[in-house]
């Protein structure tokens, strides 16, 4: 089934990259000249993904703004030298019929995919998390639809994280396939201890889920932080059908991390082509004195 949703969660506070978000949703903090949840749809769009709900809460009316056409400032651009950055500003309104959807109370993560049943419908569907842009060539997404285009069982985008840092993420116990892709049979939300590490493989960024998880979320009690935790579910799935974890190539930016949103816009800066080499002679005198 070739699968043509997708849901970004997009309702969490930022917390940690305050007070830049007290006014601003990170979700729309700029890397270079497009916000991070641009890049996310962009991302959606390159694998054919055409219907996408972001899931927001009050004070994040400006991601909407961002999806919407612009009749003013187009009219402003509508000029012979400024054609291209129009066709810009207008094609981002096209990109995909993107909807809106608030969570009225930050429940967990859990329970903002809980918002989107309607939405979904009884079809497969992709899950972006807000906070996490990936870049590569080959879309992170894609990779995992067409894992579950494979073996046909809700899918986990994977990378390996350090043992030590193993408590603020989950961990997976995992049993390779081939290459990158892994059967997973069970998993735990932020392992308090050493003993309750599966591996050190976590779910990051993106996941591809069977209609089923909202029965399972409907059931599913709160977790840590008194929240409903994706985690939670998606584990009943792992320990009783199995899922698939595919650690996807391409570079991943925590845009809820101060030092994740720095090195985004660095390294995406470094391949910006009106930028590039402007940023790489700064840097390099910069490297200098330090």
């Amino acid at each position: 089934m070739k699968i043509t949703k997708a849901v970004i969660p997009a309702a969490g506070l930022g917390t940690r990259v305050l007070p830049a978000t007290k006014s601003m949703p990170k979700e729309m903090f700029p890397i270079v000249d497009k916000p991070a949840i641009q890049y996310i749809v962009e991302e959606a769009v390159k694998v054919g993904i055409t219907d996408i709900l972001i899931i927001t809460n009050r004070g994040k009316g400006i991601i909407a703004d961002h999806f919407d056409r612009t009749p003013e400032l187009e009219k402003a651009l509508d000029k012979p030298e400024k054609q291209e950055m129009l066709e810009t500003v207008k094609n981002i309104s096209n990109l995909a019929n993107v909807t809106f959807i608030r969570q009225i109370e930050t429940k967990g993560l859990g329970h903002a995919i809980l918002r989107a049943k309607n939405f979904v419908g009884n079809e497969p569907f992709a899950v972006m998390y807000g906070d996490d842009v990936i870049i590569g060539e080959d879309p992170a997404i894609g990779q995992l639809i067409r894992a579950y285009g494979e073996f046909g069982k809700g899918v986990v985008g994977v990378k390996l994280m350090p043992e030590e840092e193993m408590h603020k993420y989950g961990s997976l116990k995992v049993e390779n396939i081939h290459h990158n892709v892994f059967k997973c049979t069970d998993m735990v939300e932020k392992p308090a201890t050493k003993e309750e590490i599966l591996s050190c493989y976590s779910i990051l960024g993106r996941c591809v889920l069977p209609p089923e998880i909202f029965d399972v979320l409907e059931n599913t009690q709160p977790g840590k932080n008194g929240e409903i935790q994706l985690t939670d579910a998606m584990r009943e799935i792992a320990t009783t059908v199995g899922m698939t974890a595919v650690e996807y190539t391409g570079t991943r930016y925590d845009m809820g991390n101060k030092l994740g949103l720095l090195q985004a816009s660095i390294e995406v800066g470094l391949e910006h082509p009106e930028i590039k080499d402007g940023l790489k002679e700064y840097l390099k005198n910069l490297v200098k004195n330090l």
